[in-house]
């Protein structure tokens, strides 16, 4: 079986050019997501950026691309994605952007091509959705958070 193709465009010509997302290891679950700015980006204490990837995809049909944060840029930086996971639908076809935050205590400098995020493919299950005038009964019932003594 072969796997799904997904299809990058390249929206920015800014120079060097930056590599395509690819798996860094045959057991990597993720591909890198690289910063397409041209001028360094300084996101202070508690601030937020939208950075561009200079990227578009063509998502196959029944997937989706979820945009998770990188362990190092969180341990490291406190920097990590605040949607995350964010999701890329299989119909859009704009510029991938990453939604950083600053969780630290110190500015963190994005540099052109730092890996920012990971980009993981991922099937999408579509379900049919049915008013019901009940639900089936549970050991749990409506408890929630914390409600399983955990």
């Amino acid at each position: 079986m072969n796997p799904p193709v997904l299809r990058i465009q390249r929206l920015t010509r800014n120079q060097p050019e930056l590599p395509l997302p690819a798996y860094a290891t045959s057991g990597s679950s993720g591909m890198d997501l690289a910063a397409d700015v041209t001028d360094d980006l300084v996101i202070p204490p508690g601030g937020r950026a939208m950075v561009p990837t200079g990227l578009a995809f063509a998502i196959p049909t029944d997937f989706e691309v979820q945009v998770r944060p990188r362990s190092g840029l969180a341990a490291k930086a406190g920097v990590t994605v605040l949607n995350a996971p964010g999701t890329i639908d299989a119909d859009y076809r704009g510029e991938v952007r990453v939604i950083l935050v600053n969780l630290g205590d110190a500015p963190c400098t994005i540099r052109r091509g730092d890996r920012i995020a990971q980009a993981v493919v991922a099937p999408v299950t579509r379900v049919t959705v049915v008013e019901a005038d009940a639900l089936d009964d549970t050991s749990r019932g409506a408890g929630g958070f914390g409600s399983t003594g955990q």
